[in-house]
């Protein structure tokens, strides 16, 4: 089977492109036998390797490493680095294409030049003499921007939300959370110092409801306002793609706990900077509620294309954080270039490049579910379960919000072999498989950017509909052995090892 390629010329460096020059900037050609996926299946196929068996008679640390190991990777689930391949970004968090143009990068080196002679050097943890002047400025301005009290700056969301979810619920208090909640908030949650922790269904307004008042009635502490409930939320989810009902959550809270004892953390890793108003200040600020929550967590990895994190809270918060996480006191400062970048990210965020970007994505992302949804393959493998976007079933997306996440649902296995033809065809696309979601609920993740083009996504729904027309006439054969092209090509690395 022949695999599609196609050719490009290179974007813009400067400038946000415009909805017009990425419809005509990218020119589909007729199939040819380019595959770009040959070193990707190599590195999975190296991943899959057992090496367990080789280890008898040597160390049993080792041994029994490797032996675990083994169970993921006779399933294929062995988890390599891969080095980029792809043609067309449909993977990365860069999705303002802050990164990919150029503009952070410029914004960057202002910021090194107008530094002269900065530290490379972190220096220290923050209460060993690791802040400096370039720190304590970069939080006001963040913290002033946005609209909080303050703003403490990380090394990543994993730091951020383990000092979040580690220190601020107290012995006592009782957490409540998105059973989809980030890992790294679970992560938190588990040495937190709230015992208690109840998950509720994701999204579920009647079940979060039923939980809130199951804990009134059982708790006369919180009942009476004496300890706190405190309540994890994301405002998108990454592996789904949808949007808290933030708003009728923190309503029913105030009802249920008048005294003020029920208590939001909400994480924006996905929303800011592509959300909101005044240079997309993100879904809480977009929706007027910043002032309903006590701790905001944000990444500036995603729409920001730096890295790190930050968290915006009040006073009390910040002291608490600044004295009581250990892994903010146990480590040192983010270094001065990885500060200096979420300075200049922050500062094209603001910027009419960055704004006409979150427009182009939101356009691309309705123009992706419409010709996606349009393909009468799509249709039939819909039909058949192939191919699934929970989300987007009621097909309404031109009447709410959405976002650039847009995950593919498929059968069991049927993630990897789609990823494989995505790969092939010069696309990176990501399986997304258990633990990592629950069974059943494997799936490609897609994320949409403004530095794609629509050509570029009609190649990508058109490499999508030939995995699935290929499935569907493997299925039809009756064949229950036969592999998809794409698939084929990486399992028989497996048998030639």
């Amino acid at each position: 089977m022949a695999t599609m390629t196609a050719t490009k010329t290179e974007p813009n460096m400067t400038e946000p492109k415009t909805l017009e020059s990425n419809v005509t900037e990218l020119k589909l050609t007729e199939p040819e036998l380019t595959d770009h996926g040959a070193l990707w299946r190599q590195e999975w196929a190296d991943a899959q390797k057992t090496k367990g068996p080789g280890l008898k008679g040597g160390s049993v640390f080792y041994r029994n490493i490797e032996e675990e190991l083994d169970l993921a990777r006779q399933t294929g689930g062995g988890l390599p680095l891969h080095l980029p391949s792809h043609t067309m970004d449909f993977s990365t968090c860069d999705v303002l294409g802050l990164g990919q143009t150029g503009a952070l990068r410029e914004e960057f080196l202002k910021e090194l030049d107008a530094n002269p002679g900065f530290p490379i050097t972190a220096g220290g943890s923050r209460l060993c003499d690791g802040t400096n002047r370039y720190h304590d400025n970069l939080e006001r301005e963040i913290a002033e921007l946005v609209g909080v009290e303050s703003a403490l700056v990380v090394h990543s969301g994993y730091t951020a939300n383990q000092a979040i979810w580690s220190t601020v619920p107290r012995a006592g208090d009782v957490l409540v959370y998105d059973e989809l909640m980030h890992a790294t908030a679970l992560a938190g949650m588990k040495v937190s110092l709230a015992l208690e922790q109840k998950p509720f269904r994701h999204n579920d307004l009647d079940h979060f409801i039923e939980i809130l008042e199951e804990l009134k009635e059982i708790s006369p502490l919180i009942k009476g306002g004496k300890r706190c409930v405190i309540i994890g939320v994301e405002s998108y989810y990454s592996m789904d793609g949808d949007i808290c009902p933030l708003r009728e959550m923190i309503e029913a809270a105030k009802d249920i706990f008048p005294n003020g004892n029920a208590q939001f953390i909400v994480d924006e890793a996905h929303s800011f900077g592509c959300m909101g108003p005044n240079g997309g200040l993100g879904f809480l600020k977009d929706q007027g509620l910043e002032d309903e929550v006590a701790v905001i967590m944000i990444t500036l990895g995603k729409a920001l294309a730096a890295a790190g994190a930050c968290i915006l809270s009040d006073n009390t918060i910040r002291s608490l954080l600044i004295n009581q996480a250990k892994v903010m006191i146990c480590s040192v400062v983010p270094s001065f270039p990885l500060s200096a970048a979420g300075r200049a990210g922050f500062r094209v965020l603001r910027s009419e490049k960055a704004q006409k970007a979150r427009e182009y994505l939101h356009d691309l992302t309705l123009f992706y579910l419409d010709t996606l949804t349009s393909n009468p393959i799509y249709k039939k493998a819909n039909a058949k379960g192939f191919l699934r976007m929970p989300v987007h079933e009621d097909g309404d997306w031109h009447e709410v919000p959405i976002t650039h996440i847009v995950p593919i649902w498929c059968k069991p296995k049927h993630a990897y072999y789609l990823s494989f033809h995505l790969v092939r065809d010069g696309i990176n696309g990501t399986p997304i498989v258990f633990p990592v979601v629950a069974r059943g609920e494997d799936r490609v993740r897609i994320f949409l950017h403004a530095h794609n083009t629509y050509d570029e996504v009609k190649f990508l729904v058109k490499s999508i509909c030939a995995w699935a027309e290929e499935m569907m006439e493997i299925e039809a054969s009756g064949d229950k052995n036969r592999l998809p092209t794409a698939a084929r090509l990486a399992y028989d690395l497996l048998e030639n090892k």
